[in-house]
């Protein structure tokens, strides 16, 4: 150091304030209060809120000490100090904050327990604001040019309001490792859940039984690819499932004051094709009964406006969400799905249709086939990060209309690597009625009868064929279908009438 600097350097230090060194904000005290309740008294874990998790402790061992009394408490065994002292011996902090004479002293000073709710909310608020310090500084960094130059601004925001629903779904920006141990405790819970509805279903009811039955209903994290050639009713389909899902919600106030979705659900439905107008007349058709086509004409009579006035007055309390939006982002469809699940809840979300969907840019070289397989990533990253069902719509190439077998098959999806790849279903609706019905021989000729009998054997019935399911077998589902209402439903079984009528069934 140059000697003419030094006279300064004296100056200037002297008048200097003390050093102050920024601590995230914690509470030692109600850590300790609270890990001395639940050594106190284990009952008092009941008391906690599902929030409430290891990290959001700031001293390190508090994180490992609650695990342990956590561990202890779920596999029905005492958790209190002399058997924990034992798990913690070979611990460098327990060891340097005292040992078992630490936990003992927690105990002697534990508070009473019904105050246990208050220290959980205190240390829980405190992790949130350490976590939302971090993501600042994470924001800044980036913004500022950091290591992410590459990324534009709008990826940098669509990044930081992930980390932000993230923190406030969780109450952390990112999950990281779970433990094989949560892991199966939600899988328990799941089975649990499947084992006290009617039914069995651990997922959303479709409300058609037969597709239930085949898939088990609509399941968290799932992305379920919905395709057909045109007018076989794929929007139909995903209409009546939504309209289904949301006319039977129901939910129950938790003691945290969030609500959790008993049945049906709120549905969010990306209608990239019709506008929401249309939507809701396709809608409004179904839940009266009368046909689309006649209400559009107005050529009904004053009974049928009043079982349209009735519907509609049953609709419009349902928690259907339309967002007609034409070519949306896959960035801007995420951010629209988190933020209706913050303000009122989502239990499905609904894209019609796949290919009207736009990627982010991927740059001059990029193609269609990149772009598809980037919106398929982003369904299904979606669908995990809200952990509800994504059902996304899809076109299908025209090389169906070349087979004799007009079936459609996994190699007909367009842009077919990406989105079979990413889909946990892929179902495919088929209308053998539809191309039946083209091939109509001149009337008066035998043929012509022969066609009648075929069309009138094949009219009102369509098939949902499951080409691809991860976790269940593939197979074909019949269903029925109105052409006026476009309303798939249950097909008439004898012994379905003989159960809701009972009475002893031919079969």
């Amino acid at each position: 150091m140059p000697m003419s600097l030094v006279p300064a350097l004296d100056l200037v230090l002297p008048g200097l304030p003390e050093p102050t060194i920024n601590v995230a904000p914690h509470n030692m005290e109600a850590e300790q209060a609270l890990l001395g309740v639940l050594l106190y008294d284990n009952a008092a874990y009941e008391r906690l809120s599902d929030n409430l998790q290891a990290r959001c402790f700031y001293e390190p061992f508090h994180q490992r000490l609650f695990q342990a009394i956590e561990t202890h408490v779920r596999k029905g065994q005492l958790a209190e100090p002399i058997l924990l002292a034992d798990e913690f011996k070979k611990d460098p902090a327990f060891e340097e904050l005292g040992g078992l004479r630490y936990l003992a002293d927690l105990v002697d000073r534990a508070p009473p327990a019904a105050n246990v709710g208050d220290y959980a909310r205190v240390i829980f608020d405190l992790s949130l604001r350490r976590e939302l310090i971090r993501i600042g500084g994470d924001i800044a960094t980036a913004a500022q040019g950091g290591n992410d130059e590459k990324r534009n601004a709008r990826d940098q925001i669509e990044a930081a309001e992930q980390s932000l629903y993230s923190l406030a779904e969780s109450g952390a920006a990112s999950s990281g490792f779970v433990s094989f141990g949560d892991a199966l405790r939600g899988a328990v819970e799941m089975t649990a859940e499947a084992y006290s509805r009617d039914g069995g279903m651990s997922g959303v009811s479709t409300d058609l039984m037969d597709l239930d039955q085949k898939i088990g209903g609509l399941h968290p994290s799932d992305l379920i690819i919905l395709a057909g050639r045109p007018s076989m009713g794929k929007t139909a389909l995903a209409t009546n499932i939504a309209f289904n899902i949301a006319k039977k919600y129901a939910y129950e106030i938790q003691p945290d004051g969030t609500k959790k979705t008993v049945q049906g659900g709120v549905v969010a439905f990306y209608s990239l094709e019709m506008s929401a107008e249309q939507l809701a007349l396709r809608m409004l058709a179904d839940a009266s009964g009368v046909s689309g086509d006649r209400l559009r004409k107005g050529e009904i009579d004053a009974s049928e406006f009043g079982r349209v006035r009735d519907a509609a007055m049953e609709l419009q309390n349902a928690p259907l969400y339309i967002d007609a939006t034409g070519g949306i982002s896959i960035a801007k469809l995420t951010a629209r799905a988190r933020r209706l699940k913050r303000q009122v809840g989502l239990d499905l979300i609904v894209v019609d249709y796949l290919q009207l969907v736009t990627g982010s840019d991927l740059g001059a070289n990029a193609n269609r086939v990149q772009e598809v397989s980037q919106i398929t990533m982003g369904l299904k990253a979606l669908a995990k990060e809200l952990s509800v069902p994504v059902i996304a719509l899809s076109q299908l190439s025209r090389q169906v209309e070349q087979r004799d077998d007009k079936r459609p098959q996994l190699s007909d999806l367009r842009e077919s690597g990406s989105i079979e790849q990413d889909a946990d279903m892929v179902w495919f609706v088929y209308r053998e009625a539809y191309y039946v019905g083209r091939a109509e021989p001149r009337e008066g000729t035998p043929e012509h009868l022969t066609w009648q009998e075929e069309m009138d054997r094949l009219q009102g019935l369509a098939e949902v064929i499951i080409a691809k399911q991860r976790h269940g077998p593939i197979g074909t589902v019949r269903l029925s279908f109105n052409s006026d209402t476009t309303r798939f439903g249950n097909l008439a079984r004898d012994h379905y009438f003989a159960q809701a009528r009972n009475i002893p069934s031919d079969e």
